[in-house]
């Protein structure tokens, strides 16, 4: 006769196998990465790449830059593809999908790290020297954020879980925020950065209970990282903001994307609707 659980006891579910260290791979993985001509979302397919995962890549302007990204994907022995695709065109994600089922017949991971940038481009915030550049007003720098980094990744999400349900055994969603979306920051562009990141982590963590078990949604938040933008900086600010991170340096495209891959990856399967922070222990 076996012996009666006490009522108001939970029974634990039977462990399964947990991946070790050694299983951070996405071998037979196929992987969409939204803005991977350059910066972090080159590194992520790079990282992709050497964990074994074939990559299709998007760009909107920069297709140089794409194309080199997936060239260098193939000089690792994976498959890549460079796709146009602008992410606040309903119209555009819908052929992507259908371009990457082209090419790859499904997709596993799929990255949205598309975003507008308003700090080094023509229409950004600051020059080559740290002069200010002001060419577009609040209103029109909150708009293209809002446009890009929330509603194309919104608009995007949606396309990959469609796609996601139909295939076994499903998929993992990773989006970019920002680690000051927990803790604010004064400013002009905290304040429109914290409005459109802070929509991403929301968004993420509700679209993560909406799609479980079948698919993983998760968050990398970044913190100091060495883009375009750190070098704009004068070196005053720029060893400031170094005092203030623990690590003492700034992150790199690679911090960012050793994180995506550890979530993307079976290792990480008990893990959905949480935001890793890779800031060098920044205060939050």
């Amino acid at each position: 006769m076996s012996k009666r659980q006490p009522e108001g006891e939970l029974q634990a579910a039977p462990r399964s196998a947990a991946p070790g260290a050694a299983d951070v791979t996405l071998a037979g993985k196929v992987v969409v990465i939204t803005g991977g001509s350059s910066g972090i979302g080159r590194a992520i397919a790079l990282a992709c790449a050497d964990a074994d995962a074939d990559v299709a890549l998007t760009y909107r302007a920069n297709r140089r830059g794409a194309d080199e990204t997936a060239e260098d994907v193939r000089s690792h022995g994976r498959r890549a593809e460079s796709l146009l695709a602008d992410v606040t065109d309903a119209r555009d994600l819908e052929a992507l999908v259908g371009g990457v089922r082209g090419a790859f017949g499904r997709v596993d991971v799929w990255v949205n790290n598309a975003g507008a940038d308003i700090l080094t481009g023509e229409r950004g915030g600051r020059g080559r020297r740290g002069g200010r550049r002001d060419v577009q007003s609040w209103v029109e720098k909150l708009d293209r954020l809002l446009a890009v980094d929330l509603r194309g990744t919104v608009l995007a999400s949606w396309k990959a879980v469609e796609l996601m349900r139909t295939q076994p055994p499903g998929g993992v969603i990773l989006n970019m925020s920002w680690d000051h979306v927990l803790t604010g920051m004064k400013g002009g562009y905290g304040e429109v950065f914290c409005a459109a990141k802070g929509g991403v982590y929301s968004f993420s963590r509700a679209l993560a209970q909406s799609v479980a078990p079948h698919i993983r949604v998760n968050v990398l938040g970044p913190g100091w990282i060495e883009t375009a933008y750190g070098s704009t900086l004068e070196a005053t600010v720029k060893e400031r903001i170094t005092r203030s991170i623990p690590l003492g340096r700034w992150g790199v495209p690679e911090d960012i994307a050793h994180a995506a891959v550890y979530l993307a990856s079976d290792a990480a399967s008990y893990i959905t609707g949480q935001m890793l922070l890779i800031n060098g222990g920044g205060v939050v």
